[in-house]
């Protein structure tokens, strides 16, 4: 995570570049990454590949909630919205695990500038998303073999995986970031 941790010039130009924003433009842009997001998390019907786009629903999110964090929110409930008519199935998913994760890293990219602060917290609100599905809501996420009683170690891996998880998300929002600064840029 080479520059990640210092490099805050980089973060500046990221918030310099979304305050030239009207409140209509991230307004326009939070319900179209919305739409997006629903999109993407609604492909989880597809078997296999569909599995794989779906995951793809936390990018959207993260953008958004980067670009202002009000904007973010609004994009979150907007996404689940539109799922419970899209796709009704994945309402409990989307908000405790994909969605969660965008809104939690898109946060802590506001706070912080530290990559591991933001891994983090990123990481324990995914945690927390999984853990409340598995055992208060007793949603089996992870399929049947995961007992619906507390393990201390199948929360420790489930923290292990989603701070990976959080680190690789981490990684391609800074390049997605890079790449519509760069457009953006280069339009002015």
């Amino acid at each position: 995570m080479k520059g990640r941790g210092d490099n805050s010039h980089y973060y500046l130009k990221i918030q310099s570049m979304t305050k030239k924003y009207s409140n209509t433009t991230k307004l326009v842009r939070g319900s179209i990454f919305a739409a997006i997001a629903a999109i993407l998390q609604s492909a989880g019907v597809l078997v296999g590949f569909g599995y794989a786009l779906s995951i793809f629903a936390t990018l959207p999110i993260l953008l958004s909630t980067r670009m202002s964090l009000r904007i973010g929110v609004m994009s979150y409930f907007l996404t689940i919205l539109l799922l419970s008519f899209l796709q009704p199935s994945e309402l409990l998913i989307f908000p405790f695990t994909t969605g969660l994760l965008g809104v939690s890293l898109g946060t802590a990219f506001q706070w912080w500038r530290n990559w591991m602060l933001i891994t983090l917290f990123g990481g324990l609100a995914l945690t927390m998303g999984i853990l409340f599905l598995l055992y208060v809501l007793q949603f089996p996420i992870l399929g049947p073999t995961v007992p619906p009683t507390f393990n201390i170690w199948t929360a420790f891996i489930i923290l292990i995986f989603s701070l990976l998880y959080s680190w690789i998300w981490i990684g391609l929002s800074q390049k997605v970031s890079r790449l519509l600064y760069w457009s953006r840029y280069k339009k002015d």
